[in-house]
């Protein structure tokens, strides 16, 4: 009896001293060597993920901006009144259609259209003043143009940004603001995005540089796009 109380000891201390041993000896001596720890998982921590995404959608967006930004046509229209006003619109065709508002463009008033900082002649085709649509021929070839978007895929939430034209005495310069699609409906696209009335008529974008709408602004900054839907409408594209 008393041999066997023994060998159980003897046992349990030699399983003590083994597994002291493995823990403090063995294992960190394989740890340590270089095909063992190769062959450990080697996992980055998920916020790592998370900036390399958001990296990844601001280069996409400042690539998409410089893609679509030549398209983009300032306005000045001198009214008899003397008054200015001012806005953008956008080229939809490579020899010169382009399109804006017609609150923009008032019947007899003399307008000037900045493409890329050149200053072009152009002839006023048509206005739908119900729609605040008008759509202008002016003089250019191989002019940058943009591709339209499918209104049915955009999605709530979805980023868009806006580029516009501003001036600084007469000298045009352009502007970028960005934000998300609130609401929208066959006609019209509310955004979050708050912005000053010289950028009305300015083109809203998709993250793909995809044309989604022309932007009205009303008297508190609030930017709504009139959509592709009803400028492909108006212009028979």
């Amino acid at each position: 009896m008393l041999k066997n109380i023994l060998k159980i000891i003897i046992i349990f201390i030699i399983g003590m001293a083994g597994g002291i041993f493995a823990t403090q000896i063995l294992w960190p001596y394989f740890v340590e060597r270089p095909f063992f720890y190769n062959q450990l998982p080697q996992n980055s921590p998920n916020v790592t993920d998370g900036k390399e995404i958001i990296i990844q959608e601001n280069v996409a967006l400042q690539n998409t901006i410089v893609k679509v930004e030549k398209a983009v046509v300032g306005i000045i229209t001198k009214t008899k009144s003397g008054q200015t006003i001012t806005g953008s619109g956008l080229i939809v065709t490579s020899d010169g259609l382009m399109v804006t508002l017609a609150e923009l463009l008032p019947q007899g008033e003399n307008f000037t259209f900045f493409v890329d900082g050149k200053v072009l002649n152009y002839q006023v085709l048509k206005r739908d003043l119900k729609n605040n649509l008008a759509l202008v021929k002016i003089e250019g070839e191989n002019l940058t143009t943009v591709s339209f978007a499918n209104l049915e895929e955009l999605k709530l939430g979805e980023r868009i940004f806006l580029v516009g034209i501003i001036f600084d005495k007469e000298t045009p310069l352009k502007i970028v603001n960005e934000g998300i699609v609130k609401f929208f409906n066959n006609d019209y696209i509310r955004t979050n995005i708050f912005e000053k009335k010289t950028l009305s008529g300015s083109p809203l974008f998709n993250i793909k540089g995809e044309l989604v709408g022309l932007n009205t602004i009303d008297s508190e900054g609030k930017v709504t796009a009139i959509s592709i839907t009803k400028i492909r409408d108006f212009i028979k594209f």
